[in-house]
């Protein structure tokens, strides 16, 4: 096996020094940084993103755990994990990012029929399309299960009434996987059906939502008479609170694994903040105390964080599936993030406090920025209030 695994890795240590574009090496970044797909991505900006995409997709590696059957790489998890070694070695970037990898993905494959995987996963293996999750509306957010909009019968298809709203790319996504009620005679759970459909159809608007921060990738969106096939529904009629639950806890590890790649080296980020603004003292130390004892807390928080990422993602290299412990993640990723730049911006002080124009630099403009944008983490994806019930009840085992 171990000789097996070298060969492996010498083959695709080999292949991505031919085939990797020169222009992309050194831009790998986060979870949903780099190339969405999809019908409006702009390839313009960069040709070899298309070039990229399209080689690694003939291979399957960009969904390289996925089946064969329906365009993925079939490799094992050891594989794919050396695949990932040799992309960072290589300082090439993933060919492919979004939601089709991480949440509809891997929640067809669970519950979807074999006919639903022919047609949607190697659309999503080859980044033909982009999607987006409609899940919240304006009256149902944490309480996910009182969603109102409706979906009613019409012979072979659904057709759809209603509203969401922090639709995360709306305006920039093909399809949507959709909660919808379909049932009003049952408990509200019962009556919620998963539901798939192309978002460039007449009945579908969407609309940018601005932030404090001044950008957003938040959109409400709106439907009137829109059109969904009865062929894409997921599982069953009435049953989709099963697979929404199922798409969540995906949802919430692969929100923990991006706090994760955005706070690491977080440390000497607010080291070099602290030696900028506050300065050393005699000794070469950061002179104020207080933010010495800041940022140590800061480094062994984030320490313990990756730690317990690595657990989640040794159980899923093992064959495991996302479960409530993903909940953890995100409550404590979502959380550290806030408190680092909560720091760093008092580590900058009054410079910190810039939103446009000569007197702030970009980066200390950047820094109001994150700080307000990291105020709606532990909102997004699922509130730490919603998580830590979940926490309570299904893995410490907690009376309701």
């Amino acid at each position: 096996m171990t000789q097996g695994l070298g060969a492996f890795r010498e083959s695709t240590r080999q292949w991505l020094a031919e085939n990797g574009p020169e222009s992309l090496k050194g831009t790998a970044s986060g979870v949903f940084d780099g190339c969405w797909g999809g019908r409006k991505w702009d390839y313009s900006k960069n040709p070899d993103e298309k070039l990229w995409l399209d080689r690694m997709a003939d291979r399957g590696w960009t969904a390289p755990t996925w089946p064969k059957e329906y365009g993925g790489g079939g490799l094992s998890k050891a594989e794919a994990a050396i695949l990932k070694q040799e992309l960072r070695r290589a300082k090439l970037p993933a060919p492919l990012v979004g939601f089709g990898l991480v949440m509809i993905g891997p929640t067809l494959l669970e519950y979807g029929t074999e006919a639903q995987k022919k047609e949607h996963i190697p659309k999503i293996v080859r980044g033909d399309i982009r999607w987006c999750q409609g899940y919240s509306e304006p009256g149902a957010g944490s309480d996910l299960a009182s969603l109102q909009t409706r979906a009613q019968r019409d012979g072979d298809e659904y057709v759809i009434n209603g509203q969401k709203v922090w639709t995360s790319y709306a305006d920039q996504s093909d399809w949507i996987f959709c909660l919808v009620r379909t049932n009003t005679e049952v408990k509200q759970q019962a009556g919620i059906t998963f539901i798939l459909f192309d978002m460039e159809q007449e009945g579908v608007t969407t609309r940018p939502i601005p932030l404090i921060s001044g950008a957003s990738p938040f959109c409400e969106v709106f439907f009137e008479n829109a059109r969904a096939h009865s062929r894409n529904v997921v599982f069953e009629v009435d049953k989709g609170w099963t697979v929404a639950k199922g798409l969540l806890q995906h949802e919430r590890a692969t929100i923990g694994e991006f706090f994760a790649s955005s706070i690491r080296g977080g440390q000497e980020e607010l080291v070099k903040l602290a030696r900028d603004y506050v300065g050393p003292a005699e000794s070469g130390r950061i002179a104020d105390s207080t933010i010495r004892d800041a940022i140590a807390q800061t480094a062994m928080d984030e320490a313990c964080f990756m730690l317990t990422v690595q657990s989640v993602a040794d159980g899923l290299k093992a064959g495991e599936r996302p479960g409530p412990q993903s909940s953890i993640l995100k409550v404590y990723g979502t959380e550290l993030n806030q408190r680092r730049r909560s720091l760093a911006c008092s580590i900058a002080g009054p410079r910190s406090l810039g939103w446009e124009g000569d007197g702030y630099s970009d980066e200390e403009l950047a820094l109001t920025r994150q700080w307000l944008r990291s105020r709606g983490n532990t909102i997004e994806g699922g509130t730490s209030e919603v998580q830590l019930n979940i926490i309570a009840k299904r893995v410490l085992g907690l009376p309701g």
